[in-house]
Formats: structure tokens, C-alpha cells, sequence
């Protein structure tokens, strides 16, 4: 199930006015369309990259206030497994960049409704302050109705500024004569509430978000016994919280060098039972062990600069921005885990045994120094132990104890 990421806008002459360059030829061909000029190709080349990059921001954005938001956040966790999933069935790393041009639509239409709401906003406090002032006043009645007519005038402008497209200039000029005519028009109200409906459906959320939770629960099963184990020691002994812990160490270190690819291989053919296919992993690791390490030298590396942000909890009402490095962090690290996936099913032969037996030793001092900064973070963060079950390179993206 996949979500249409590029949208194509293709500007084309009216009929009639192809029509109306005719030759006056009538068996000749009836003229030919000018192909746009190199300064009009670049300014729509400079528009489209523009909106782009907006489209990527605004992803990380709202994949930053989803991920803050408990039940929600598994669209978050749903969407960067589909990234390296699709990564992993195609093999092109821009297959990665899922539904970047609707999140420019979407992203554009909320800073529309936003600015939208300025003025009223500033209405809506002329009116209550008039109220202070002089309650059921002559001015404070008609701020009052002011307030209500303007509340009626900015929610149709909204309305017929989505319709349109919800670009920025849609918001800027309600076009009133394009209004009227769009009025007179049967059917126009049906058709808009089908292309909104279509438009929603079309962003898959309920898969992003039933992919995510199956991700969640797979990965909770594979990191419950070695972070418990880590919980329970800090309320031992010394001497049995040392094996407690020793303990945990041990059987954390081999999780976290094959959860990665465990995920992207159960977001590449959506089954739950693939996540436990470590046969299918180790057999994929030695096709491309070079790639393998990398993508889990990075992802691991990524991680850790997060478990700082746990040393003091945000603010509630700011708890999104360290949500976002997250996603800034983590986004690169599902391409990458996709991309080895890939090179692996490309190349069906092994690499030879000085590759593989080297990426295999490299890879326990990496997921040896992981563990042990994520074992020691518990001495640092406010929620202590507890904070363990925060694991930001495989759960969702949020500090979960401190919503």
C-alpha cells in the first residue's frame, strides 16, 4: 500500500487556443505549442525545488508534534520503518522520501489557516477587552458582532482557499470572481468533498500507523528482557545488581546489532513474523557486510546525541523540538539501513570471508560502546532507570516517560 509521493504539474493551453493558431491550413497542422523558455524552465525548476524542500520540512515537523502525542506517535515510528522499507524494495534511496510534495501542500495550508487567524485573533481580544471594560456596552456589542462576522468571513476564506489548492497566494486573494463562477456551477460542492476525501485517503494514515504499532510491539518484544533486566538491577544489591546487569549487557549487545535491519526488513514485506527472521538477516549481511556496518555504525552514532536531550526533560509545550532532532537524526538512519538491505539483495553471491569476518568484529565494539552509554544514561537522566525504556533507534520518537 503506497502513497503517490510525486505530484506532477503539467500547465497546458486551452484547446481553443491551440485551435486558434491555426495556419488556416485545413489539412496541414493547425499550429504548434512554443516550448517554454530556458528562464521560464528555470524559475519552475527553482519553484518545484523550493517546494520541495518545504515539503521535507515540513515532514520533519509534523512527524516532530506526532511524535509527542501518545497513540499517534506510532504514524511517526510507521512512517521512517515505510522509509527504509521502501528504500529496501527499490533500492534508490529517493524512494525514501515519502509524500514530501503533499506534506508541501498540507504544510502551506496550515501556515495559511494560521496566518488567517492573526487578525481575528486580534479581534477576538479587542472584543473581550472591551468587555472588561464595559460589559454589554455599545462597543463591546459591536466588537462582538464584528468578532462574529469576521469568524463567518475568515472560516469561508479558509474553506475556499483549500479548495483551490491551499497554496499561500490562495490564502492572499480569495479571487471572487473564480468564487462566483465555481458558485453557479452544479455539482461543484460534491466533487470538492470527493477530491478532499481522496486526498485524505490517499495519505495512508491508518497503514503508517498499523505498521507502526506492529514495529513497536515486535521491537518491545526484543528489547523487554535485556533493558528489564537492567531495570531490576538498580534496585539490587550491589553484588547481584552487577550480575543483573552484566547480564543485561550481554543479551542488549546482540539485539541492537540486528534490530535495525530486522525493521527495515519487516517494513520491506509487511509481515510481523519478519521480524524475528534473524536467518534471513545474517544470510542478507553476508551479501553486503561493508553496507551493513555502516548503516549501523550510523544509526547507532545518531542515537546517542539524543539520550543527552534526557539529562533535563523539556518543557511540555516545547516537548516537540527535541522530538525533531530526533527526526533529523533517525530519518538519515532508516535510508541508510534500507539502502544496505538492498545492495544485499542485489548482490546474491557472498563476499568473501576477510570482508565478512571483519564487518562482524566491527560491528560488537560499536553496539558494545552503545550499550554502554545508553546503561550509563540512567545515572544522568531525571527519570533514572526508567529512562532505559526510552531506545530512540528503535521505538517511537518521543521521551515517552515525560509526557
Amino acid at each position: 500500500m503506497e502513497a503517490n509521493t510525486i505530484e506532477t504539474v503539467m500547465v497546458a493551453a486551452p484547446l481553443s487556443e491551440v485551435a486558434g493558431r491555426s495556419s488556416g491550413n485545413e489539412g496541414g497542422i493547425e499550429g504548434a505549442v512554443k516550448s517554454p523558455s530556458w528562464l521560464k524552465r528555470c524559475f519552475t525548476g527553482l519553484v518545484s525545488a523550493l517546494d520541495w524542500i518545504f515539503g521535507l520540512l515540513a515532514i520533519a515537523g509534523g512527524l516532530a508534534l506526532l511524535s509527542v502525542i501518545p497513540v499517534l506517535n506510532f504514524l511517526s515510528l510507521g512512517y521512517l520503518l515505510e522509509v527504509s522499507g521502501r528504500v529496501a524494495r527499490t533500492g534508490k534511496l529517493r524512494s525514501g522520501f515519502v509524500g514530501i510534495r503533499k506534506a508541501s501542500r498540507i504544510g502551506s495550508a496550515l501556515i495559511g489557516i494560521w496566518a488567517m487567524l492573526l487578525p481575528l485573533r486580534y479581534v477576538w481580544g479587542m472584543w473581550r477587552d472591551a468587555e472588561l471594560i464595559d460589559s454589554g456596552g455599545a462597543t463591546a456589542t459591536g466588537w462582538r458582532i464584528g468578532l462574529i462576522v469576521f469568524s463567518v468571513l475568515v472560516f469561508f476564506h479558509v474553506i475556499w482557499a483549500c479548495i483551490r489548492g491551499g497554496r499561500p497566494w490562495h490564502f492572499l486573494w480569495p479571487a471572487p470572481l473564480r468564487l462566483w463562477r465555481w458558485l453557479g456551477q452544479s455539482g461543484k460542492l460534491g466533487a470538492a468533498w470527493g477530491g478532499w476525501w481522496s486526498y485524505v485517503k490517499g495519505l495512508n494514515l491508518p497503514y503508517y500507523f498499523w505498521l507502526g504499532a506492529r514495529g513497536f510491539l515486535a521491537a518491545v518484544i526484543w528489547l523487554i528482557v535485556p533493558v528489564g533486566l537492567l531495570i531490576l538491577a538498580a534496585d539490587r544489591s550491589p553484588g547481584a545488581g552487577a550480575a543483573l546487569s552484566l547480564l543485561g549487557v550481554l543479551l542488549l549487545t546482540p539485539v541492537v546489532m540486528w534490530l535495525p535491519f530486522l525493521q527495515a526488513h519487516f517494513a520491506k514485506v509487511g509481515r510481523f513474523g519478519a521480524m524475528f527472521e534473524l536467518r534471513v538477516i545474517r544470510r542478507l549481511f553476508n551479501r553486503a557486510p561493508i553496507a551493513f556496518w555502516l548503516a549501523f555504525f550510523i544509526t547507532l552514532l545518531f542515537a546517542v546525541p539524543l539520550y543527552l536531550l534526557k539529562i533535563e526533560l523539556a518543557p511540555r509545550d516545547v516537548a516537540w523540538l527535541p522530538s525533531l532532532l530526533f527526526v533529523v537524526f533517525m530519518f538519515p538512519a532508516r535510508l541508510l539501513a534500507g539502502w544496505a538491505m538492498s545492495r544485499a539483495v542485489k548482490h546474491e553471491a557472498l563476499r568473501g570471508r576477510f570482508f565478512r569476518w571483519t564487518s562482524r568484529l566491527a560491528f560488537l565494539p560499536v553496539a558494545l560502546a552503545y550499550v554502554l552509554i545508553v546503561y550509563l544514561t540512567q545515572y544522568l537522566a531525571q527519570n533514572g532507570s526508567m529512562s532505559l525504556l526510552e531506545q530512540h533507534a528503535f521505538l517511537v520518537p518521543a521521551p515517552m516517560m515525560g509526557m
